[in-house]
């Protein structure tokens, strides 16, 4: 106590702010006072000054870092466990110099396997042939990987889940689960199997087959393997590592194999392209001659089909045995014509055709033998009956019947028998005369049969030259390949790869780390860069480097309530009313309550604020509301009447008063009664009434709410009453409206003997502040200082809280007595 007395004591007597009576001297100090070193701002000139700002930054808000790393970790944790595995395997192929011919002249045609010489632009080369589309594309195709789901698919290879993952990034699981293929081996040198070069011209496959190409190039690693030093020597190599990366650890071996063994395929067909160009070259013609030759038998089949050459023999000649057969069948088809013409016309004779229909009919004999019964019947019917008999009539008319029948059918069997006749006769002219046109056009080709023979002779010459020219071809194409196998290749591999059992990628304990210090680090940046975008005051080095004023209190906040209340334990003044309940009242018999001491120590800070005596008059104001200027004035009040002095507190803010509600008082008459009236000393202390929970504090309301509060507060009436009640009591405080929203304040400001200024911890803003303290000293205020209200105390920003703290959470509370003494020793402070 004693050490925050003499802080702001050597502060007070030192910022300008200490002045004798009040008057213009006064107020040309108070307003040239900014100007003046401010004794409460230390200069930023050391750099641990702004680190600890920096630090304070942090721990201020260290939720928002610990939320930060926490939520970046665990989802770059989770992120890394959903990523596959990814396994890498690697061959080795060696490149040496190209082979030369034996300088030296050695018998035999002898080459160097290796030379001396050193190439680095072919040995470059070599590693972006490796990496080419081109070879990759010949993978592809040799691997059919288009058709392949497990270099597609690979997913499906790996059974491991994201909590399996999770568990075995912390050193919890087992090894990674792969499906493993045990037939996957590694084998030699597969020409043959190498699937030829894309064609430059077929850009459609080149196109189709780009995104598998893509996928090679971006999971393949070409390094040339470096130097080789020992203790004795050091030596260049010409070994090249290929390193392909998959999920499944089969697939990368595979293909890292294939593209070393397709690269040594490759390079073998440039070395011996010209034997190549010379083999394809013949193995063209070669395969040309032999689609002619087939063409050309088949031709000269077709033609003896064709033509009906079986040969060209006299007696095997199928043209004229055809022509003898057909002269024959002629002469057979002319005597059946002939024959079926006669017996036509003979049947179209008059009657000729009835008798030839009698003779063939059937049916007619058995309606004759009817006809024959029933004439017998009628003639026997005759003989005993007349022809009128009914029974008569009926046979009459069945013969009758039957007769017609008769005719009928006779007429029709004469049709038939004409209809046949005719119709044998048209068919055996028909016969004839196809036959005719048969001989006809085989005597046609009995006259072309010469002709025929020797296109037949020419195309068998041909045939013939065809099979000459592929027995030298496929010679030619045998010596080509003995040649082309005796021509060594400079490239082979050294080391084929196998199947990894252990990933290499995503190293994710590695990148879960580094996403931690990023978080940590992102969790700072954005802590003080909230600090530095934060325009609010939090504690008294703001208001001090900001206002230049003094922080004359801090009123602390306990328990993060953002009221004050009673502490437990702690005895109140019981008296009737609301008040003594009342939250906004801090009245607390324990001096060693942080909010006790708080509101003492602003009691000593504006005691000792100006030379020679204390400020009788007070001004109580913020810049805007709800920033707990009420409350401070009440409670200043009450603090200075625990000295003994007189104090009596004004409620100025008559656009919403509060005084009267707090304490449970009447407010008919009041502060605006008095200025808009006659006022006597008589009136003015009748209308004050003593506080129920101090003796020696009084209370003024403001009375009821004028439509004028502005004119009343600047009024010649409210400085009477001022020197009025300055005759009666030890101080005065005033609370006003926020002078950043009315003027209300502002008048009050300039005929009393100092002003508070309060904000808000958090929440009032730098700027708003400056305005209010610039509108005070513009009309000659006196601003004692700045209390800081509702403030978040940490114990490296205010030592006595934590240590006052502390005290009074593991003492006792001192007794009444010890606390009438502690303001009987303030008072004499």
């Amino acid at each position: 106590m004693n050490a925050g007395n003499n802080l702001m004591n050597t502060g007070a007597t030192s910022d300008g702010l200490m002045r004798a009576p009040v008057g213009a001297a006064a107020t040309t100090t108070i307003v040239t006072a900014p100007a003046i070193a401010n004794p409460y701002i230390e200069p930023d000139t050391d750099d641990t000054f702004q680190l600890r700002k920096y630090w304070r930054a942090v721990r201020k808000r260290l939720w928002l870092l610990v939320s930060i790393s926490a939520l970046i970790t665990m989802l770059t944790a989770i992120y890394m466990a959903r990523k596959p595995d990814i396994y890498q395997a690697k061959s080795q192929v060696q490149v040496d110099l190209e082979n030369t011919p034996d300088v030296g002249g050695s018998k035999g045609g002898a080459v160097i396997v290796s030379s001396p010489v050193n190439d680095p632009a072919y040995f470059n080369t070599q590693l972006q042939i490796l990496s080419s589309p081109a070879l990759m594309r010949r993978v592809v195709k040799t691997l059919d990987l288009e058709n392949d789901k497990s270099f597609t698919q690979p997913r499906a290879a790996q059974n491991n889940s994201t909590w399996q993952n999770l568990r075995r990034m912390f050193g919890f699981g087992a090894a990674p689960d792969v499906a493993k293929n045990d037939d996957v081996v590694a084998e030699d040198v597969l020409t043959g199997r190498v699937a030829p070069a894309t064609d430059r011209e077929d850009l459609t496959e080149a196109k189709r087959l780009q995104p598998y190409v893509n996928g090679l190039i971006g999971g393949l690693i070409v390094e040339p393997v470096k130097e080789i030093r020992t203790s004795s020597f050091s030596k260049d190599t010409r070994l090249v590592n290929l390193m392909y990366r998959h999920q499944d650890p089969q697939v990368a071996a595979r293909i890292v194999n294939a593209i070393a063994d397709a690269f040594v395929y490759s390079n073998l067909e440039r070395r011996t392209k010209n034997t190549l160009s010379t083999g394809d070259f013949l193995q063209e013609r070669i395969a040309g001659l032999q689609s002619q030759i087939r063409n050309s038998e088949e031709r000269l089949l077709q033609y003896a089909r064709s033509n009906d050459i079986l040969d060209l023999e006299a007696d095997q000649n199928v043209v004229l045995t055809r022509l003898s057969g057909l002269n024959q069948q002629l002469l057979t088809a002319e005597n059946t014509r002939k024959l079926t013409e006669a017996r036509y016309n003979a049947a179209r004779v008059s009657g000729a055709a009835t008798n030839l229909a009698e003779a063939a009919k059937g049916s007619g004999e058995a309606i004759e033998s009817n006809l024959t019964s029933l004439r017998q019947r009628k003639e026997e019917l005759l003989v005993r009956y007349q022809p009128e008999y009914p029974a008569v009539k009926a046979i009459d008319a069945q013969i009758t019947k039957l007769e017609s029948e008769k005719k009928n059918t006779t007429q029709r069997v004469t049709n038939v028998v004409l209809g046949n006749l005719e119709t044998e006769y048209r068919q055996a002219r028909a016969y004839e005369q196809q036959l005719r046109s048969a001989y006809n056009e085989q005597t046609g080709k009995m006259s072309s049969q010469n002709q025929a023979a020797i296109q037949y002779r020419i195309i068998q010459q041909e045939i013939e030259t065809y099979k000459s020219l592929l027995a030298g071809l496929l010679q030619s194409d045998s010596q080509n390949t003995v040649v082309r196998a005796g021509t060594p290749n400079n490239v082979g591999v050294a080391d084929y790869a196998l199947a990894s059992d252990y990933p290499v990628e995503p190293r994710r304990m590695r990148t879960v780390i580094m996403a931690f210090l990023f978080s940590i680090g992102l969790g700072i940046g954005l802590s003080i860069f909230m600090e530095y975008m934060d325009d609010t005051l939090h504690n008294a080095e703001d208001i001090e480097s900001s206002l230049r004023l003094p922080a004359v209190a801090v009123i602390p906040q306990i328990n993060g309530l953002s009221r004050r209340r009673l502490q437990p334990g702690a005895t109140t003044l019981q008296t009737r009313g609301t008040a003594a309940g009342n939250p906004d009242l801090l009245i607390n018999t324990d001096t060693r309550s942080p909010i006790a001491e708080a509101y003492r120590q602003l009691r000593t800070s504006v005691m000792l604020s100006t030379a020679g005596r204390p400020p009788k008059s007070l001004l109580v104001t913020s810049s805007f509301p709800s920033e707990g200027k009420t409350t401070t004035a009440i409670n200043m009040a009450l603090t200075l009447s625990q000295t003994g002095a007189k104090v009596v507190i004004i409620d100025a803010d008559m656009r919403r008063p509060r005084l009267h509600s707090i304490f449970d008082l009447n407010n008919s008459n009041g502060l605006s009664t008095l200025l808009s009236s006659e006022m006597t000393e008589e009136a003015v202390m009748n209308t004050i009434v003593n506080s129920p929970l101090a003796g020696s504090l009084n209370m003024l309301t403001a009375g009821r709410v004028p439509p004028n509060p502005a004119e009343l507060l600047g009024s010649e009436q409210m400085r009477r009453l001022l020197r009025l009640l300055e005759t009666h009591f030890d101080h005065i405080i005033i609370d006003s409206p926020p002078v950043a929203s009315f003027t209300d304040g502002v008048l009050i400001a300039s005929i009393v003997d100092g002003v508070l200024l309060v904000v808000h911890s958090g929440k009032s803003a730098r700027g708003v502040a400056k305005r209010s303290k610039q509108i005070l000293l513009d009309v000659g205020a006196k601003v004692i200082g700045v209390v800081l209200n509702r403030a978040v105390l940490r114990s490296h920003d205010y030592y006595y809280h934590g240590y006052y703290n502390d005290s009074y959470y593991s003492t006792s509370p001192e007794s009444p007595e010890e606390s009438d003494a502690s303001n009987a020793a303030d008072s004499q402070r």
